[in-house]
């Protein structure tokens, strides 16, 4: 498929050309081409310029080159359940269900659902994940084929008196990572000792933090109002419940925050917003980022995301593909194609930031992903060039498996 001249003397050095390279950093550059050295960009520029005659050539021909993609939240943990979650008549009834079929899952299940998540989201040309695993001592078993951040679900609402145990626990399981983080999940399942205890670690490591918040009308009903279908769960399940009924679940986490800043956290979903909760988000001097995971809100039929909002108050917004218990597979080219339908006057070149360049902001390697810059990691997909408005359209339009793909340069083969 693509044309590969490679001198052995220089294995680890190579140019890499494409009929348009996009690069986050600027216009795209028709006959594009980059040069890697140990595994990062070296240069960037039109091949006549870039080129060499010391270098080993990889022409991809009638491609487009561009980032690898950067999936801000996701739970391979659970791509053994695609498809066996019908959709329920509340988020309620999903969290029972999911419940009921993770008590069937074994350690081996775990692991082999987590490696075809791993390929799977290859396939799809995503070249570094922040996912969620609730077993961190799972990790010992995994090499993932993709750069990883590892972030420990942690919920403690059956036994909040071993928070701290919990914490420390998987914290000893995650350092054997090369990146990770811990995530309380969720304000109706992780106590404040156990967000507290998380945030501490948090500033000791500089790690960092995700959480689920605001994610569901129930979760909103459950915190503001002491009532509907979650908090009568969580209070059957024997969660202390004198948490509830005054606070909007992002008042309730800003207040556990205290005096920490939420610049280190990665919030997912954020859909359930009051007037008041805008307010606060207006107020906020150092802002978190927010993962927006569009095939899965559409899933539960959540009220709709306030893009355009919280992109005026200046927060950091990506796309998740979330697991597959609420979706149909890990493609990240989907998302912003659902992303798009959902908000179509947002230009193609901003949603593909929100897979580059936001994410790579979000777990802090703004210098090193998500862009094709000097000094970044060779983190690299292509896709075939088609004729469309834009070569921006071009990208979100494709489907299928990426044929080529790069990390820390080196070419990998897709399975």
């Amino acid at each position: 498929m693509f044309a590969a001249v490679i001198d052995r003397r220089y294995s680890r050095k190579m140019i890499v050309r494409a009929r348009i390279v996009v690069t986050m950093d600027g216009p795209p550059i028709e006959n594009g081409a980059v040069r890697v050295i140990d595994g990062r960009i070296i240069d960037v520029g039109n091949f006549a310029d870039v080129a060499s005659a010391n270098d080993g050539i990889v022409d991809l021909g009638d491609y487009v080159l561009l980032p690898g993609l950067i999936n801000a939240h996701c739970h391979l943990d659970y791509t053994c359940l695609r498809g066996k979650i019908p959709r329920q008549k509340s988020f309620t009834d999903w969290v029972r269900v999911i419940n009921a079929e993770k008590g069937i899952l074994t350690a081996e299940d775990y692991v082999t659902s987590i490696n075809t998540g791993f390929a799977e989201a290859q396939r799809f040309g995503t070249t570094t994940i922040a996912n969620l695993i609730a077993f961190p001592e799972l990790i010992a078993k995994m090499n993932p084929p993709i750069r990883t951040w590892w972030f420990a679900e942690l919920i403690d609402v059956r036994e909040p008196e071993r928070a701290n145990k919990i914490v420390e626990s998987a914290t000893d399981s995650l350092k054997r990572a090369e990146n990770w983080g811990l995530a309380p999940h969720a304000p109706f399942t992780a106590s404040e000792n156990l967000s507290r205890d998380c945030q501490e670690i948090a500033l000791r490591e500089n790690i960092l933090l995700t959480t689920h918040l605001a994610e569901s009308h129930e979760e909103m009903e459950m915190f503001r109002d002491a009532s509907g279908p979650l908090y009568q769960f969580m209070k059957e399940i024997g969660r202390e419940m004198t948490d509830c009924g005054d606070d909007t679940p992002l008042r309730r986490f800003l207040r556990h925050l205290g005096n920490a800043s939420p610049a280190g956290w990665i919030i997912a979903h954020l859909n359930e917003l009051t007037e008041s909760d805008f307010d606060l988000l207006r107020e906020m001097r150092h802002k978190f980022s927010i993962a927006h995971c569009p095939r899965s809100h559409a899933y539960f039929g959540h009220v709709a995301f306030q893009f355009e909002r919280l992109q005026r108050l200046g927060f950091n917004l990506c796309l998740g593909t979330d697991s597959l218990a609420s979706n149909d597979d890990l493609s990240l080219f989907a998302e912003m194609r659902a992303f798009q339908k959902e908000f179509p006057d947002v230009p193609p070149e901003k949603i593909l930031e929100m897979v580059t360049v936001n994410p790579a902001r979000a777990l802090r390697r703004e210098n090193e992903l998500g862009k094709i810059e000097r000094g970044f990691l060779a983190d690299m997909i292509a896709l075939p060039f088609t004729t469309s408005g834009s070569v921006y359209e071009t990208i979100l339009n494709f489907v299928g498996k990426v044929p080529w793909f790069m990390l820390h340069g080196k070419t990998v083969a897709i399975h």
